[in-house]
């Protein structure tokens, strides 16, 4: 009886203490905007579904948190030699990956195997997983990997060597981008085995700083801590509480029921600004905000048509009502932050009389089009529908009639990528720091196929030339030149009507700490702390 009282005793200490522990646990919740597609970055290409995986994954190198700067990561340090043609990365000893909530518990260490496995999903049409959930990697296309690579292999466990058939110039940078992220092989085979390989995209395992806990679509996503190569993260859970209207994640966030939000509404900052228990930071934007229009579906196929539209639009306005004056009209397809940029072009003019004449020139009457606007908010543009609005106001000053268009954002971005639009608005925050990382939206490939980022569908052999020239160089004096020549070039065919480089803002709470903007719009988490 004795024996059993104290075993009872022990029960219910043991009881307690996990209620202490699980009351004392530290939580920090981050209001996002919209649901991931799915939780493999090689797939995605929007901030959302990326953020959604961040907090799972690291790549061999990555970026410095707030900076553009790469780093070791996974790789603890990496050699370029052959006159930058071989990249020899050095694994870290003993990095450990996250069991799966699906019953998967990892029998060993990252090693080469992982690596090679993860970059040769994107690369040849024979991997296993090669199709698994539809197979796209526009990422790993569109930056031109394929072309790019000659081999990845490994001398031994924690050393992989990768062999360019040319010098590239952003290659370190490009690896530091969320495509470039790493899996386990072993994860892919113990689902392959279990015949569920579509799991491996849905069910994330990584080595990040938090382990994957749960996902309810539209809802929330759930992580914990885990104590990895990087060391434990400050807090225990982290929580992405999707909310997709801006004045909900304000109310949130001043209840506290999040502490940190993405994409405030403009009419919100000043109120923000004020709030005692906010902090409202800030930084210009390495973005762009554009409209494109679809040369496969004339006439916009018609410079003159192009130029029309630019000459059509009121982008003052646009910046005054829609941004309300958090950033700056744009003339080029990459903000003034970065180098290269050419402050000499000379921007569009707001000229409804002249964009008739070139429209009578170009034999183009009552127009009627499309204007696709995206459903969700995103840091290059505050509220698209509004700006649609304005645009189709506008357009109809020179007879142009446009019909506004929308779909749930996955679908919105598949649709415009396919090229179903006639006018579309979209945007891009930069992923590298590198000119490149922008300029390759309105590239093609070697075959002249327009990338998957490129809305306009156009090809303009110049531009492309040079873009391809200027990633084999590595002088930047070299490539600042070509870079402005590119610009020229795409202000001169209007591969695109630029139309705004926003200010970035990040509210948080005052209990928060250690959080820092990254350039280019990600939200990582692994040094934030929150305060009881």
């Amino acid at each position: 009886m004795k024996t059993r009282n104290l075993l009872r005793i022990a029960l219910l200490a043991s009881s307690v203490l996990a209620a202490s522990a699980a009351a004392n646990a530290k939580s920090l919740v981050y209001c996002s905007e919209g649901s991931p597609e799915n939780f493999s970055p090689s797939m995605n290409t929007t901030g959302t579904s990326l953020d959604a995986a961040r907090p799972v994954y690291n790549k061999l190198v990555q970026f410095a948190p707030g900076t553009t700067e790469p780093k070791p990561a996974l790789a603890e340090s990496y050699e370029i030699t052959d006159g930058g043609k071989t990249i020899t990365f050095k694994l870290r000893k003993g990095v450990k990956f996250h069991s799966g909530v699906n019953g998967f518990t990892p029998t060993r260490d990252l090693n080469a195997d992982d690596v090679i496995w993860s970059f040769d999903r994107m690369w040849k049409p024979d991997h296993p997983y090669a199709k698994v959930s539809g197979g796209s990697y526009d990422y790993f296309n569109d930056m031109g990997m394929p072309d790019l690579l000659e081999s990845i292999t490994k001398t031994d466990d924690l050393t992989v060597v990768m062999k360019l058939k040319e010098p590239n110039a952003p290659i370190i940078a490009n690896l530091a981008m969320d495509f470039a992220t790493i899996h386990s092989a072993e994860y892919a085979d113990y689902l392959m085995k279990k015949g569920t390989p579509e799991q491996f995209d849905q069910i994330p395992v990584g080595t990040g700083s938090f382990q994957f806990v749960d996902y309810q679509k539209d809802a929330v996503i759930r992580y914990k801590a885990f104590d990895g190569w990087a060391g434990k993260p400050k807090v225990d859970d982290l929580i992405y509480a999707i909310t997709p209207d801006p004045t909900a994640r304000f109310a949130k966030l001043k209840a506290n029921e999040c502490q940190v939000m993405i994409a405030p509404n403009p009419a919100d900052l000043d109120a923000m600004g004020k709030d005692p228990d906010i902090n409202l930071m800030s930084q210009a934007g390495l973005n762009i905000g554009y409209l494109s229009m679809n040369t496969t579906k004339p006439p916009f196929d018609k410079l003159e048509v192009r130029e029309a539209i630019a000459m059509a639009i009121d982008r003052d306005a646009i910046l005054k009502e829609v941004y309300q004056g958090a950033g700056q009209k744009a003339k080029n397809p990459i903000p003034p932050t970065m180098w290269s940029y050419d402050d000499k072009t000379v921007d569009w003019e707001y000229n409804p009389e002249k964009a008739k004449e070139l429209l009578k020139k170009a034999g183009v009457e009552n127009l009627q089009t499309d204007l696709w606007w995206m459903p969700v908010q995103r840091p290059y543009n505050p509220n698209a529908k509004r700006m649609a609005e304005m645009m189709q106001a506008d357009l109809a000053k020179v007879g142009i009639t446009a019909t506004l268009v929308s779909y749930e954002w996955g679908e919105y971005r598949k649709r415009l990528q396919a090229g179903e639009h006639q006018l579309g608005l979209l945007g891009w925050t930069g992923d590298n720091g590198d000119p490149d990382n922008f300029f390759f939206l309105a590239g093609c490939d070697k075959d002249g196929k327009p990338a998957a980022q490129n809305l306009s569908k156009i090809c303009v052999k110049e531009f492309n030339e040079d873009m391809m020239k200027a990633r084999t160089l590595t002088d930047t004096a070299e490539r600042t030149k070509i870079y402005q020549e590119m610009q020229k070039i795409h202000h001169d065919n209007v591969m695109w009507l630029n139309i705004a480089h926003s200010t970035v803002f990040e509210p948080t709470r005052k209990s928060v700490s250690g959080y820092k903007i990254s350039p280019f719009g990600a939200h990582e988490f692994q040094d934030v702390d929150v305060a009881e």
